[in-house]
C-alpha cells in the first residue's frame, strides 16, 4: 500500500475535502521523504497485537501510545477542536500517528511553503518531523481513530503559526532548549 498525498488547490470551502487541484498533482512518497516525513503500512486489525508495530516503537523509542476516537458524538466541542486541529503549527517534536479507523488528512507545507495533503486512511502511521508547519482535519465522514506515539510522556504544544516565519520557529526554539 501506498500513501496518496497531492499539492492543495487553495480554497475557503469546507476543509473537509480533499481539495484536489484541476488537474491533480500528485506528490511521490520520495518528496515526502525529502521533507522528512516518514510512512509505513500496518495492519490496522492488528493494532493491539502487531509484532510490526511493536519493532517500529522499539526501534525508534516511541514508550507512550494512546487512542483518539474524533467524531461528533464523542468528542466535546468538535467543530472547535476540528478548528484548532486545522490551525497551523509546529512542535518541537515528531508528530507519530497511526489510523486504525476512519479517515483524515495531514496537510504539510513544502520548501516552497506550498501545501501537501496526505490522506491517512486505516493502517498508514505517519511521523511528521518536528519543526514541519502543518494542519489536520477529519474527511467528510466526520470519524478517525487514532493512535499517536510519543518518546516518553506525551508532549502537545505547538507553536501556533498565526505570523508566520522565522519569529514562529525562534519562539519554538527559545521554548524548549
Amino acid at each position: 500500500m501506498a500513501i496518496q498525498a497531492w499539492f492543495m488547490q487553495e480554497s475557503d470551502d469546507d476543509q473537509r475535502l480533499p481539495h484536489h487541484k484541476n488537474p491533480p498533482e500528485f506528490v511521490s512518497m520520495e518528496q515526502l521523504a525529502d521533507l522528512g516525513v516518514l510512512y509505513w503500512y500496518l495492519d490496522p486489525n492488528k493494532y493491539e497485537n502487531d509484532p510490526e508495530l511493536d519493532n517500529i516503537r522499539q526501534t525508534r523509542g516511541y514508550s507512550y501510545t494512546d487512542l483518539l476516537d474524533l467524531r461528533p458524538e464523542k468528542v466535546e466541542n468538535y467543530e472547535q477542536k476540528l478548528k484548532n486541529f486545522y490551525t497551523e503549527h509546529i512542535h518541537a517534536d515528531e508528530e507519530i500517528r497511526y489510523c486504525v479507523e476512519g479517515c483524515g488528512y495531514f496537510d504539510v507545507r513544502n520548501n516552497d511553503d506550498r501545501w501537501i495533503r496526505i490522506l491517512i486512511k486505516p493502517g498508514d502511521l505517519i511521523v511528521l518531523p518536528a519543526g514541519i508547519y502543518h494542519r489536520f482535519t477529519l474527511d467528510t465522514n466526520n470519524y478517525i481513530k487514532l493512535m499517536r506515539l510519543f518518546v516518553g510522556e506525551p508532549v502537545v504544544d505547538p507553536v501556533q503559526s498565526a505570523a508566520r516565519g522565522s519569529s514562529c520557529k525562534e519562539g519554538l526554539h527559545q521554548g524548549h532548549d
